[in-house]
C-alpha cells in the first residue's frame, strides 16, 4: 500500500488529472464570480415572474400555507429590492466577519508575527504531518464559527508554501477541514444547539413531547473528525498535490513567506508576542468560567441560558472581535520587540494593506448579497427543498437507502441555499416529521443532513466565502478562478459523500450511539 505523499498509479492519475483539468477549464470559462452572481440574480427575477401565478400544492412549513413564488419584478417587490440594496450589502454577514478579522490579521502579518510563528512551527513539525495537522486545525476552528474561512484557509497556503509545497494544496486541505468537515467536531460548537433546536421544533409537529439533546450527534461528529482528517490527508497528498506539480506559482514574490531560520530579534519578538496572546487568552478564560459571567447567555435567552457555547452567548457572538484583538495585540508586541515597526503609523499601514487586498472580495460580496437576498425573497429555494423532500417520501425506500437519499438531497439543496440553519429550517420541517412516521428518529435524520450539507459545501460557488477563497488562490496563482477551486475541491466532495455516508450507515448498522440522548428509531425503544 502506498503511503500518503506517494503518487498513485500512472493510469489512475492520468484519468483523474484529465477529468479535473476539464472541470477547471470549464469552470474558468464561467463569468467572473461577481458577474455570475449578477446573472443568477437576473435569472431568479425572471423565473419568479414566470412562476408567480402558478399554484403549488406543497405547504410552506414556516406558515402552513401552500407555497407561493413571489414575483420580484412586480412593482412593490422591485422597489423594496432597490430600497434595501444598501442595507442588504452592509448587513451581508460574511462581509463584516472578513473585514474585521482581516484588520487584526493584517497587522500580525505586516509586522511579521504570523510569518515568524509559522516558521517556528514548521521547524518542529515533520513535513509529512503538515496536511493532517492543517485539516485538524480547520475542524477545530468550527468553535469560532466562521473564523476558519478568514484565518485557517489563508494560513494553509502560507504553511505549505513556506515548507516548499504547493500553496494551493494547502488551501485545499484547509478548506476541506473548515468547510468539508463543517459537521465534524472535536468539541461542541454553536452549530450543535442551533440544529438540534430546529430538529426539536420539527419533531414536535408530530409529537409535542419530543426533546432533542443539543449533543444528540456528538459521538458521530467527533468520530467523523478522524475520518475527515484521514480522507483529506490521502486526497491532498496523493491526488491534489501531484496534480498541482505542473501549476506554476506566479504570485508576487514579495508577499510570499520565506522559510528561513529565526534571528535573535525575531525569537525575542515571538516569545513576547506569544506571551501576550497567552495573557489575553487566560483573561478570557478566567472571565468566562464563573457561572455568572457576562460572556454567558443571559437569563432571558430563549435557549441555553447561562451557557457559553450557544448562539445567544456574548462569547460566541464576539468570536470575530476576539480574533481581531488576539492577533492585533501580539502583532503589535512582536513588531515593537522585533524592531519591524517604529511607530503607530506602521500599525495603521498594516491594516490599510490588508484592506486594500480585500477590494476584489468586497465587489463580489456586493453582488453575492443581492443574489442571496433575491433568492430568499422569491421562495424558489423553499419550493425546491420541499419538492425534493416530498419526492423522497414518495419513493418509500428501505431505511439505509433513505438515509443515503437524505444525504444526497441535503447536498443538492446545499448547492442552492448556503446557510446550514436556513436549509435545515426549510427541509428539516418536512423531513423530520415525515421520517418519524417511517420509524426513523429525528437524531438520525439530522445526522444524515449534516453529512450531505458538509460534503458539498466545498463545491458550491454560492457559499458566501467561496469568492474569498478564490482570492486567496489568486495570491499565489494569478490565473485562478472558480474552475480552479472547483477542480481542487471536487475529489474531496465526492469522496466525502461516499465514505462519510458509509460511515453513517456503519454507525446505524452497528448501533453505535449517535450522541447524548440519541436514538435511531422512533418511537425510541
Amino acid at each position: 500500500m502506498n503511503q500518503p505523499g506517494s503518487a498513485p498509479a500512472s493510469g489512475t492519475r492520468s484519468v483523474v488529472t484529465r477529468f479535473l483539468d476539464a472541470v477547471e477549464r470549464v469552470g474558468n470559462r464561467l463569468p467572473d464570480p461577481a458577474v455570475l452572481f449578477l446573472l443568477l440574480m437576473l435569472a431568479v427575477w425572471g423565473v419568479s415572474a414566470l412562476l408567480a401565478n402558478v399554484s403549488f400544492s406543497e405547504l410552506d412549513p414556516r406558515s402552513g400555507d401552500p407555497i407561493q413564488i413571489r414575483n420580484l419584478l412586480a412593482g412593490m417587490s422591485f422597489t423594496m429590492f432597490m430600497a434595501d440594496m444598501v442595507r442588504t450589502f452592509v448587513n451581508f454577514a460574511p462581509l463584516g466577519v472578513v473585514l474585521v478579522a482581516m484588520l487584526g490579521l493584517g497587522v500580525a502579518e505586516h509586522t511579521g508575527f504570523i510569518n515568524a510563528a509559522l516558521r517556528a512551527i514548521l521547524s518542529v513539525t515533520p513535513r509529512m504531518l503538515l496536511t493532517p495537522m492543517l485539516i485538524a486545525v480547520g475542524i477545530f476552528s468550527h468553535v469560532a464559527v466562521d473564523a476558519g474561512y478568514v484565518l485557517v484557509i489563508p494560513l494553509g497556503a502560507v504553511i505549505f508554501y513556506a515548507a516548499g509545497r504547493h500553496p494551493l494544496a494547502g488551501i485545499a486541505a484547509a478548506f476541506a477541514g473548515v468547510s468539508g468537515g463543517f459537521s465534524a467536531t472535536f468539541i461542541p460548537s454553536s452549530l450543535d444547539p442551533l440544529l438540534s433546536g430546529l430538529t426539536q421544533e420539527a419533531a414536535r409537529l408530530i409529537d409535542p413531547g419530543v426533546v432533542v439533546n443539543p449533543l444528540n450527534n456528538y459521538v458521530f461528529t467527533t468520530a467523523s473528525a478522524g475520518l475527515i482528517i484521514l480522507v483529506g490527508w490521502f486526497l491532498t497528498d496523493r491526488v491534489i498535490e501531484p496534480r498541482l506539480r505542473g501549476t506554476a506559482v506566479d504570485g508576487d514574490a514579495a508577499d510570499m513567506p520565506a522559510m528561513e531560520a529565526l534571528q535573535p530579534n525575531e525569537r525575542r519578538g515571538l516569545l513576547l508576542a506569544v506571551a501576550s496572546m497567552l495573557v489575553l487568552s487566560t483573561l478570557l478564560v478566567l472571565t468566562a468560567l464563573p457561572p455568572g459571567s457576562a460572556w454567558r447567555a443571559p437569563a432571558g435567552a430563549p435557549a441555553g441560558a447561562g451557557e457559553l457555547l450557544v448562539a445567544t452567548a456574548p462569547l460566541m457572538q464576539s468570536i470575530v472581535p476576539l480574533i481581531f484583538i488576539l492577533f492585533l495585540v501580539p502583532g503589535v508586541v512582536y513588531g515593537y520587540a522585533a524592531g519591524s515597526v517604529k511607530s503607530h503609523r506602521d500599525i495603521i499601514q498594516g491594516m490599510s494593506k490588508a484592506m486594500s487586498g480585500m477590494g476584489y472580495y468586497i465587489v463580489m460580496a456586493f453582488f453575492a448579497a443581492q443574489f442571496i437576498y433575491a433568492f430568499g425573497q422569491s421562495n424558489l429555494g423553499a419550493l425546491l427543498a420541499i419538492k425534493g423532500a416530498n419526492a423522497l417520501q414518495a419513493l418509500g425506500m428501505p431505511t439505509g437507502v433513505t438515509l443515503v437519499g437524505i444525504v444526497l438531497l441535503s447536498g443538492l439543496v446545499n448547492l442552492l441555499v448556503g446557510s446550514a440553519s436556513a436549509k435545515w429550517a426549510l427541509i428539516g420541517a418536512i423531513m423530520v416529521p415525515m421520517l418519524m412516521q417511517l420509524g426513523i428518529s429525528p437524531d438520525l435524520t439530522q445526522a444524515a443532513y449534516r453529512v450531505g450539507d458538509s460534503s458539498t459545501n466545498i463545491i458550491t460557488p454560492l457559499l458566501p466565502y467561496f469568492p474569498l477563497i478564490v482570492v486567496f488562490c489568486q495570491r499565489y496563482v494569478k490565473s485562478s478562478g472558480i474552475g480552479t477551486l472547483l477542480a481542487l475541491m471536487l475529489p474531496y466532495s465526492i469522496t466525502l459523500l461516499v465514505v462519510w455516508s458509509g460511515f453513517l450507515l456503519g454507525f446505524w448498522a452497528l448501533g453505535i450511539p449517535l450522541g447524548i440522548g440519541a436514538s435511531y428509531d422512533y418511537p425510541a425503544g
